[in-house]
């Protein structure tokens, strides 16, 4: 893969500017609904523009791609609101016991899979911005078998922490493919 020889500023501008829009003072839940918004935007624009070349591996033998990522997310997103802040008896879309980095390893540049995880990730997304706005509380609490009792504070604070890292690991993955460089 070549990479160009100049770096270009995708992630810059508007769109860019707007992700950290939210508030930085006043009530707990806006600020933490507003971070984690702004890194699901993040992931979205870190992708941007990209198609069959989400599924570009980032160095062997790491199974790490955007495309993964996304998938890895939905998964994650999945888990905590929907099975553990819901109690919905569901499994991971992407990730199974017998295939734990399904998520991963299950990616390639068909378009039918990079559509697919994008709208698995759409869906989660969509279910946690509405289980997070009908909350009465943060304190509302679910059960993990890995944790035990969990709050939607927690959780949410858990997302954010899961997204930053992973937004870190995309930003050297789309350098990687295009040169593309921003925050």
């Amino acid at each position: 893969m070549k990479i160009p020889d100049r770096r270009i500023e995708l992630f810059s501008g508007a769109d860019s500017e707007r992700r950290f829009s939210g508030p930085a003072t006043g009530d707990e839940r806006s600020m933490l609904v507003a971070m984690l918004a702004a890194q699901r935007a993040t992931l979205k624009l870190k992708c941007s523009g990209l198609e069959a070349e989400l599924a570009v591996r980032s160095v062997p033998p790491s199974s790490l791609s955007l495309l993964g990522l996304v998938r890895h997310l939905a998964d994650v997103e999945r888990r905590w609101f929907r099975a553990v802040l819901a109690g919905h008896d569901v499994e991971l879309r992407f990730s199974t016991p017998e295939a734990p980095e399904g998520d991963f390893d299950g990616t390639g540049s068909d378009p039918e899979i990079v559509a697919e995880s994008w709208a698995a990730w759409h869906a989660e997304v969509a279910f946690a911005e509405a289980l997070v706005a009908e909350a009465p509380h943060l304190g509302v609490e679910g059960h993990d078998a890995w944790r035990g009792a969990v709050s939607l504070r927690w959780v949410l604070i858990h997302m954010i922490e899961e997204y930053a890292r992973h937004n870190g690991h995309a930003d050297l993955i789309r350098e990687r493919i295009d040169g593309a460089v921003g925050v």
